[in-house]
């Protein structure tokens, strides 16, 4: 998880890389962010995960909500999406991050 804490203390970064050996830390970060105040995560960064990239922000999620917070999470890599799409939990990241042939697929 990145360590930039400038002038915006409602959001923070992924970092480039969320995976099972870094999840714990990252998870523990951005618990302390969002108990700071963070409502927003961003993961423009994220260049490496796997499911425990799901795992953790579905965590930093409902600590939001567990705090009244809505927690938005913005830049989702397309291979995260898909995961999260695998996994049932797509809805994770709210519709603006459908893919486009999910958006075809659906009735109109």
């Amino acid at each position: 998880m990145s360590t930039d804490t400038s002038t915006d203390m409602s959001r923070f970064a992924t970092g480039a890389t969320l995976t099972h050996a870094s999840a714990t830390t990252a998870l523990a970060a951005g618990l302390s962010r969002i108990e700071a105040g963070a409502t927003v995560i961003d993961c423009a960064a994220l260049a490496q995960f796997d499911s425990s990239a799901l795992a953790v922000l579905l965590a930093w999620r409902r600590a939001g909500q567990a705090r009244g917070k809505s927690v938005e999470i913005l830049n989702v890599p397309a291979g995260l999406a898909s995961l999260a799409q695998v996994y049932g939990v797509d809805a994770l990241f709210g519709p603006q991050h459908s893919s486009p042939s999910a958006d075809a697929a659906a009735p109109h």
